[in-house]
């Protein structure tokens, strides 16, 4: 093994005077310049000097016994190091995932959908080792494909999962069903009767893809002590401990593991990718094995947001007061069980929005298919249910005759406000308000295409395609409101670790904090120096890179890292604050009375009283001494949803988003130009207001990608995926983004750090069915999927 260590592996950052703001202000990140001048050093650019490059073998086929594997031609290639298949895995525990372990490490007796790893290989060069996994032979017998419900669970179906021992087994009505959640409160039928206006709708909602540029990719080192060291870009590092020490047959403290540079994530990483794969074929080979995804493995090497079929009935009285709402809502999870568990209990909780409704009766179930494997995306369940009941909130207003923004209102929950699942909302639920506040904005003018000099075509639907100057094209807006949990639910022990350090170094007091949060780009890194600067009183902090040396932070999702890794600092934060205050008692207590009776606090690098009197330096009162500690930290605990009722307080937080959209629409050719996206978002406190604006704009334009044009398309015959490359798989552009004005509302929430809320999710939610309600009201057509496609538009689908 050489000497030096890899290249590329993350540094701390130490904060100075550049980004000297606490919380509340807009500190630049510190990772920010590196990042747009293309020097950050993402997990793609990990190098190491005697390093061997990975390569998988993925299925042809969606469903298939194996019926042999052949490596000779591939290991007879010159540079080729090692061949790997499930016969040569080290250990019998050889399945993983978050929280069933149906995942095969490799394909073992069959695959279960398009794309899943059969084969592993190493080689001294990239294309070496595809042309080697090229070489292997592997003889298929093809299976029956499960794709939809009614094939999941038509009387004698094939099984996706045979010998289910999951805890979910035993409630299931099928085995391909993976789990259901039913959520009943008060008499939906009993209210229905007493409607005086009824709707119903099915609805359709497609197959999303995170669409992260950094590709998946990690670098795992073989250690002197027979344990490895795994550089990689994922979500939850010490969740990726747990499941890949076991396949290696290493106890967890010989698989070290550090946070490489994310190139996004928005939940496609939570689940392992090439994790183990790198780790086993560096054990095998003694040497660093890298393994870099490209685009079109990518697609196939992190799940998606599960696709969608929902149907509800929504009832009213003549004055427009809910009375009762009945859904069902279908997910396909695919292969394989990842999240699909816990977003079941998502769809389910939040199912019928931000609304007051006494009676409902819903009913959320994940499916295991041929598909490919869907898991967590930002928005977990709420998105695909937001959709849904916000249709069908613009379809009862229309019945009834009302606004559709003062109809939402009316039915607005609020504070005290009581859940389908009989949880209260204790902290504001500023759900009217936001309504008022979005639809309050400025419109944007009319027919900006036009100018003196012509059209401007870049302002019209189809852009620079120039296919209309206006003719055809007519304006719509509309609105939507959504509800999205905060933090791990149904009783998960959701906590973070945190380890705060004092010190001086070279005359200056410093903070350095540690914790092992990923840094996926959502500011955590700024937030936690900006959290040390307030509670510690320095200028100068070290943020260690994240690694599992310290306990763990948890996953990066659930709009949780602020409020729980947040939180946890903030706690270790004011332990260090007062160990500090101590050592200055000790050394200068017998100079002044204030040590013992006043309120002290660290600011500006010294001990003051709450009068503002100085005390000491904090250089003086750490001369030869440093304080570090660390302490996990738990938000309030949540509780289980009842298996046949839902009922139970099963999240501990919520957060609200408002969205209006304004578009136009070429109605001949199909075309759609979202001309703005405004939103109304209550933050709870901004801890760094500019990052905050990034996440609800980052958030918006999400919720506008699904709503016109992502679709992962997989073949309803084979399961195979259609259209694996962003050739094919079309996301925003800046081209394609619209004004997106966002008004930010603070109203604390008391039982989180410094009030705040969760951010990153909301605005995923309420802008697709904004654009949809909007396209709507510019076609008069009823629109009940996404994306909607020119096809939709035109009668010619």
């Amino acid at each position: 093994m050489p000497a030096s260590g890899p290249a590329g592996v993350p540094t701390k950052i130490t904060q100075g005077a550049q980004a000297a703001g606490g919380i509340g202000e807009s500190t630049l990140r510190p990772d920010g310049i590196l990042k747009v001048t293309g020097e950050f050093a993402y997990s793609s650019d990990l190098w190491h000097e005697d390093m061997l490059w990975g390569h998988l073998l993925r299925s042809t086929v969606a469903h298939a016994e194996i019926v042999s594997i052949d490596v000779s031609e591939a290991l007879a290639l010159p540079g080729v190091h090692a061949v790997l298949t499930y016969d040569d895995l080290p250990t019998d525990v050889r399945t993983y995932g978050l929280e069933i372990q149906d995942n095969p490490v490799l394909a073992h007796g069959k695959v279960r959908h398009h794309g899943e790893p059969v084969a592993a290989v190493a080689a001294d060069h990239p294309e070496t080792a595809r042309r080697a996994a090229a070489r292997i032979r592997v003889e298929y017998r093809e299976l029956p494909v499960i794709t939809d419900e009614s094939s999941a669970t038509a009387p004698g179906a094939v099984l996706v999962h045979e010998d289910r021992t999951d805890h979910y087994a035993p409630y299931a009505t099928h085995p391909n069903v993976l789990h259901r959640q039913p959520i009943v409160r008060g008499d939906a039928a009993a209210a229905a009767g007493r409607a005086e206006v009824i709707v119903r709708g099915e609805y359709t909602f497609g197959m999303q893809d995170q669409a992260f540029l950094g590709p998946e990719s990690g670098l795992a080192v073989p250690e002197e002590d027979g344990g490895v060291h795994l550089y990689i870009a994922t979500q939850w590092l010490h969740s990726d401990l747990r499941q890949i020490a076991p396949v290696l047959g290493l106890p967890e403290d010989k698989v070290r593991m550090t946070l490489a540079g994310v190139g996004g994530a928005f939940g496609g990483r939570e689940d392992l990718s090439m994790q183990i794969h790198a780790c086993l074929l560096a054990l095998r080979t003694g040497r660093p094995v890298k393994i870099v995804y490209d685009r079109f493995e990518s697609f196939f090497g992190h799940v998606h947001r599960h696709p969608a079929k929902l149907t509800y009935e929504h009832g009213a009285t003549r004055d427009g007061l809910l009375t009762h709402v009945k859904c069902r809502i279908v997910l396909d999870g695919g292969a394989y069980a990842s999240a699909s568990p816990a977003v079941v209990g998502n769809a389910a909780s939040l199912g019928i929005g931000p609304y007051n409704v006494d009676d409902v009766d819903i009913e959320a179930v994940a499916l295991y298919t041929n598909n490919p494997p869907c898991g967590a995306m930002r928005g977990f369940g709420a998105v695909q249910a937001c959709f849904a009941y916000e249709a069908q909130m613009d379809k009862l207003a229309g019945e009834l005759g009302l606004d559709p923004v003062e109809f939402r209102q009316r039915n607005a929950m609020e504070q005290g406000s009581t859940l389908p699942t009989g949880q209260v909302v204790d902290s504001p639920a500023p759900v009217a308000e936001l309504l008022r506040r979005v639809k309050a904005m400025p419109m944007p003018p009319e027919r900006q295409w036009e100018s003196s000099e012509g059209a401007d075509v870049r302002q019209l639907p189809g852009g620079l395609s120039n296919t209309t100057h206006g003719e055809g094209v007519v304006r719509g807006v509309g609105y939507a409101v959504g509800i999205k949990n905060v933090g791990f639910s149904e009783g998960f022990d959701d906590y973070s670790t945190a380890r705060v350090r004092m010190e001086v170094v070279a005359g200056e007091p410093v903070a350095v904090v540690h914790t092992a949060m990923a840094e996926v780009g959502q500011g955590g890194v700024t937030v936690h120096a900006q959290i040390a600067r307030t509670e510690l009183g320095v200028e100068k902090v070290t943020i260690q890179p994240a690694d599992t040396r310290v306990g763990s932070a948890g996953s990066t999702s659930a709009s949780r890292q602020t409020y729980v890794t947040g939180g946890a600092v903030r706690n270790a934060c004011a332990l260090v604050r007062e160990r500090v205050l101590e050592i200055g008692r000790r050394k200068f207590g017998t100079y002044h009375p204030a040590w013992a009776t006043a309120e002290l606090l660290l600011e500006r690098g010294k001990v003051v009283t709450d009068g503002g009197e100085v005390l000491a330096g904090l250089a003086d009162v750490l001369e030869g001494e440093s304080v570090e500690i660390e302490r996990e930290w738990r938000h309030r605990p949540t509780e289980p949803f009842d298996r046949r009722t839902g009922q139970g307080n099963g999240h501990v937080q919520y957060s609200f988003a408002a969205h209006r959209a304004v578009v136009e629409v070429d109605t001949e050719l199909g075309l759609v130009k979202v001309v703005e996206l405004a939103c109304a978002q209550d933050v709870g406190k901004a801890l760094n207001p500019l990052s905050v604006l990034g996440q609800i704009q980052g958030g918006t334009v999400q919720g506008l990608g699904v709503a016109v044009m992502e679709e992962i398309l997989v073949d309803p015959v084979t399961a195979k995926v259609r259209n694996p490359s962003f050739t094919d798989y079309l996301i925003p552009t800046i081209l394609d983004t619209p004004t997106i004005p966002v008004d930010v509302l603070e109203l604390a929430d008391h039982h989180a750090p410094y009030g705040l809320r969760g951010v990153g999710e909301a605005p995923t939610l309420s802008s697709t069915p904004a654009v949809l309600a909007a396209i709507r009201a510019a076609t008069g057509l009823e629109l009940n999927r996404t994306p909607v496609r020119p096809e939709h538009l035109t009668g010619t689908a």
